[in-house]
């Protein structure tokens, strides 16, 4: 795995939060692979289309952050695993976990799944 790898993929993963937290479509549309898919907390599965929609709406939580960050490279495939810490809607000091897949397309990497879930 090469230094410089590694520190893309963990910007990637900070581009990905912060671009949830703000709602940044833009974003998502240079780091999102056509075939995307995510796996939402109450087990939906959307494509990149469904993703982007839902994820332009605004969110009602504040300060997501990611936690306890892993990036794993497997050649041209890589997967993040990750705690996310957040406050609710209610104030109230909320944890999830997330695992993305991020696959090398001539020479970028570009999320290509991502599984989310909340506790």
């Amino acid at each position: 795995m090469s230094t410089s790898e590694q520190n893309q993929l963990e910007q990637l993963n900070r581009d990905y939060i912060d671009a949830i937290q703000h709602s940044n479509i833009e974003r998502f549309e240079q780091i999102l692979a056509a075939d995307f898919r995510c796996s939402n907390p109450d087990g939906s599965i959307v494509d990149r289309a469904g993703f982007l929609e839902q994820t332009a709406r605004p969110l009602t939580i504040e300060g997501l952050t990611a936690q306890e960050v892993e990036v794993r490279i497997f050649a041209d495939c890589a997967i993040i695993h990750a705690i996310t810490v957040y406050t609710d809607d209610q104030g109230d000091s909320r944890k999830g976990r997330y695992t993305d897949v991020w696959s090398k397309h001539d020479g970028v990497w570009l999320a290509v799944s991502a599984h989310v879930t909340r506790g």
